[in-house]
């Protein structure tokens, strides 16, 4: 795991989106697993406005999957998070719906559509790149402390944390979704670039048990730890209870450049 700690969240946001370009660019038929939320914001707000300058690359034959949806908001509800990171990201970098997937929430293909949304990743080669967040608690998706490290795509209840967390996001939170379809932590695994992108104080506690605490299912996020190649981009809240801080700031400081992330 490489821990980045830099100056800001617009900063995590610019090398975040370094890192996605220089993938697209190499692969432009990359696959990208996207996850909407707060912290990812800034990556994505970067690409957009580096593509409309024509700075960044084509998207045309890029593919993305998104790391989960609500159950139970109808089709085209403007917080599925299908139409989130088409409004948030996959709209303003010209990538066409069609080659948008989210795992399908239809009530009568509930039982299934766990293992159906694996079969498309699969069918997809798998994705290149995953962006993560973390949830205040930990979680990582929709998959709350507890959940298996070998998880699949699968349905979960939100806690009432979580949802009371998103409720900022609908009317109250009597509105928000009880449950979700989530890719597991197994399947996160499966990602060949975890890029991990975390920003503010309230995440701070939980960004430091997924570091450096132990890998265990109270800490869902912690799984990063057992990853080849996990990434991790935190604005200085966001850092503040890590205790290697200056070792991280170190290390990174002298990484030759053509390494990369």
């Amino acid at each position: 795991m490489e821990v980045v700690p830099l100056s800001s969240a617009a900063e995590a946001g610019a090398v975040a989106a370094d890192a996605i370009e220089a993938l697209v660019r190499r692969r432009p038929d990359a696959v990208l697993g996207l996850a909407t939320g707060s912290s990812p914001l800034p990556t994505y707000q970067e690409l957009i406005r580096r593509h409309r300058t024509g700075a960044g690359p084509a998207y045309d034959a890029v593919r993305c999957f998104t790391l989960d949806e609500y159950v139970g908001l109808p089709a085209g509800h403007p917080e599925t998070y299908r139409e989130t990171i088409f409004r948030e990201c996959t709209d303003g970098l010209g990538i066409a719906r069609d080659r948008v997937r989210s795992p399908d929430p239809s009530p009568d293909g509930l039982s299934d559509a766990g293992p159906r949304y694996e079969a498309a990743i699969e069918a997809a080669g798998g994705v290149d790149l995953q962006v993560l967040g973390i949830g205040g608690d930990g979680h990582l998706a929709f998959n709350e402390p507890g959940s298996s490290l070998a998880s699949a795509t699968r349905l979960k209840t939100l806690t009432a944390r979580t949802r009371q967390d998103n409720a900022r996001f609908f009317g109250s939170v009597d509105q928000v979704p009880q449950h979700v379809l989530t890719q597991g932590l197994g399947t996160i695994l499966r990602a060949r670039h975890l890029l991990f992108v975390a920003t503010g104080a309230a995440k701070a506690d939980a960004v430091a048990a997924a570091v450096e605490g132990p890998v265990s299912a109270s800490c869902p996020a912690s799984v990063l730890q057992l990853h080849p190649h996990a990434t991790v981009l935190l604005d200085p809240a966001a850092a503040a209870r890590l205790t290697r801080l200056d070792y991280y700031r170190e290390v990174y400081a002298g990484k030759p450049a053509w390494q990369g992330l």
